[in-house]
């Protein structure tokens, strides 16, 4: 099979499951025991702490490990909006529904985005009123792949902040990302780029399902989710998951320090499929920016076709992609969402299909889905 929906999931490296495996039976101890050996297990859980950190580029006291990006965003959300009741909260338009769903139980508002994806930047500053706490805007989106410009968004927000002191209002103003598209291909440091909390999903980067992290800037505030046995500093309790948070360290310092060769390589082959599809399907359309994207996303609208046939079809002919978010795919809903706000017609959106390369993506790979997709809608 060619695999092309690295965005839903990807294989546990190898590196990654060395680095846990004694932390499944060996030094299988409670890290909040209080003997020796459950306080070596305890330090190589902070040491993965730190080695995060050192990516993110802030302290290791402020990574809280949790199980994966949904958990992360859930905690970004609610651990800020439930201290607020009359506050209120901005998301894009185009959010993932890890972010888009939990701000349902509040008060959100929307900043749209242009017909590439992008955020509206202006749009964005209107939203954002006296009663705002939170702004959530996702670094990569996971369908379209299209890169937010969110150093132009930390600088609004630091503006508004500024206006603030002006005015007494000591409301608090944070910046949150869920960055769980990013980790392969794109710096994370948090200060550059001008976030209070930021997420990621080991499932992304060839570490573990339901391992991942979310940063929280020392001066953020944010309530639990889960309380009972106050593991990570009181805002995630629960025995801690040793061997998913080393795995997950693991693979984070494996994606980090070849993400600038293999964004460059990942990158030609998704020229190479768009190139492909472009000259068979001289009617289908790129969608998301063609300009700032992710370097594994391939996002296309095949006019006249329906997606899931597609992708039946595709599945029997050795590929598999996607026809959209792995967790709105999972529900039957939403489905377009992320294309109507980017002017898709329900039409347009039922004809997508989304193909997101990876590692073990060869230039082969690449010409054996232009195969099927020749044979496929032709």
């Amino acid at each position: 099979m060619v695999y092309l929906d690295y965005a839903a999931a990807t294989p546990v490296d190898d590196a990654v499951l060395a680095a846990a495996t004694p932390y499944f039976n060996e030094q299988f101890y409670n890290p909040s025991a209080r003997y020796l050996p459950a306080k070596q297990v305890k330090q190589a859980m902070e040491a993965a702490r730190s080695s995060v950190g050192a990516w993110l580029g802030c302290r290791g006291e402020e990574v809280f490990f949790t199980a994966g990006g949904t958990e992360a965003n859930n905690l970004a959300i609610a651990g800020v909006m439930q201290q607020y009741p009359g506050a209120n909260c901005v998301i894009s338009t185009i959010e993932h529904d890890s972010v888009h769903e939990p701000a349902q139980a509040y008060d959100v508002r929307y900043a749209s985005v242009d017909e590439q994806g992008i955020i509206d930047l202006k749009r964005l500053r209107e939203v954002i009123d006296d009663k705002t706490v939170l702004v959530s805007i996702g670094y990569v989106n996971s369908e379209i792949g299209t890169i937010q410009p969110l150093k132009e968004v930390a600088k609004i927000i630091e503006s508004i902040r500024k206006e603030r002191q002006t005015q007494q209002n000591d409301l608090p103003l944070y910046f949150h990302t869920d960055a769980c598209q990013a980790a392969n291909y794109l710096d994370l440091h948090v200060h550059t780029l001008g976030v209070d909390m930021m997420t990621l999903n080991g499932g992304k980067i060839y570490g573990f399902k339901q391992s991942g992290c979310l940063y929280v800037h020392r001066k953020a505030q944010l309530v639990p989710l889960i309380t009972g046995g106050g593991q990570e500093r009181g805002l995630r309790s629960g025995t801690e998951n040793a061997a998913f948070a080393i795995g997950f360290a693991a693979a984070l310092d494996n994606a980090q320090s070849r993400r600038v060769d293999e964004a460059k390589r990942v990158a030609e082959l998704r020229d190479q499929l768009i190139d492909g599809i472009q000259e068979q399907f001289p009617r289908a359309e790129v969608n998301g920016s063609t300009k700032h994207r992710v370097a594994n996303n391939v996002h296309i609208t095949f006019p006249d076709t329906h997606n899931e046939i597609v992708q039946l079809k595709l599945e029997q002919a050795g590929v598999l992609a996607a026809t959209g978010s792995a967790c709105s795919a999972a529900k039957a809903k939403d489905l377009s969402r992320v294309l109507k706000s980017i002017g898709k017609t329900d039409a347009q959106a039922q004809a997508s299909l989304r193909f997101t390369l990876g590692r073990a993506t060869t230039k082969k790979d690449i010409e054996s889905a232009l195969s099927a997709l020749r044979q496929t809608i032709s």
